[in-house]
């Protein structure tokens, strides 16, 4: 059964309960778990809270930092990051989504170092408890202390680097070029994705990321999603959605809506409500 997440940003306001119980009435049959609301939460609490539900964990985000531009030496974020790793198991999540930081005035060559020495530390605990990590290259005009890989391509050379099945992708259809539809690209990256960010804009990438409901926007997001099928994913799909409009918006409008659009853009969407 494939799994359509709702992802805790797009609800920003809503409590970690509210999601858990709102998305599993609205038909979803997983949740995108947002560590900032499992903390106000309680890990303990959230993780019995999502046992109950019914729910499945597509993915948990986020760790990283490597570089140091958030704050934090390396060796701290190396433990948060192993943290993370043992609460995405915990929770029986598909992922753990890892942003690596960017430049923050280290060479290129510097950063990628940075980075895979953490993931030589990180990638045996991913292993051990079953959780692959799954690196988000994110658009130039985006990526800010988030990260300094800013396309597929990188992210491919990093995943052959370790040749490790616990390594992976995410992509955010954010930010996939709205001028243009790199299919090859997608062929490429297909099989080695861990998670799928759907979500759609109205005009080029930006530090603000400003997104719009599905189907809403620009982004091809039939042919994205019907190149990633035909290529070979066959894993989840996050709807992450954020931005001004996104928040003014009523989030059972957006919840409702959003499953609406994804009737035509995936083949295998079935709602999968419990209520």
């Amino acid at each position: 059964m494939t799994l359509f997440s709702m992802n805790e940003i797009t609800t920003y306001r809503w409590s970690f309960e509210e999601d858990v119980a709102n998305y599993r009435e609205a038909g979803y049959n997983a949740i995108g778990v947002w560590r900032h609301k499992l903390g106000d939460c309680g890990e303990e609490r959230a993780i019995d809270v999502l046992a109950g539900s019914g729910l499945e964990v597509t993915h948990l985000a986020w760790a990283g930092g490597f570089t140091g531009g958030e704050g934090g030496t390396f060796a701290e974020n190396i433990a948060d990051a192993q943290e993370a790793l043992r609460l995405a198991a915990g929770m029986r999540a598909g992922c753990l989504v890892v942003h690596p930081g960017g430049r923050n005035n280290h060479t290129f060559r510097h950063a990628g170092r940075l980075l895979r020495t953490a993931l030589e530390e990180l990638l045996p605990l991913a292993a051990a408890v079953e959780v692959p990590i799954a690196i988000e290259p994110i658009q130039a005009a985006c990526a800010g202390n988030w990260t300094f890989l800013t396309d597929n391509r990188s992210a491919l050379s990093l995943l052959d680097e370790f040749e490790s099945p616990y390594l992976k992708i995410a992509l955010d259809t954010y930010h996939y070029p709205v001028s243009g539809f790199f299919r090859e690209d997608l062929k490429q990256v297909a099989k080695r994705l861990g998670i799928v960010h759907l979500s759609d804009c109205r005009g080029q990438p930006s530090l603000e990321q400003e997104r719009c409901p599905l189907g809403r926007g620009l982004l091809p997001l039939r042919d994205i999603i019907g190149t990633l099928q035909d290529a070979g994913y066959t894993g989840a799909y996050d709807i992450k959605l954020m931005g001004t409009e996104i928040e003014s918006t009523d989030y059972w409008s957006l919840l409702e809506h959003a499953q609406f659009a994804l009737e035509g853009f995936v083949p295998a969407f079935v709602s999968s409500s419990v209520s």
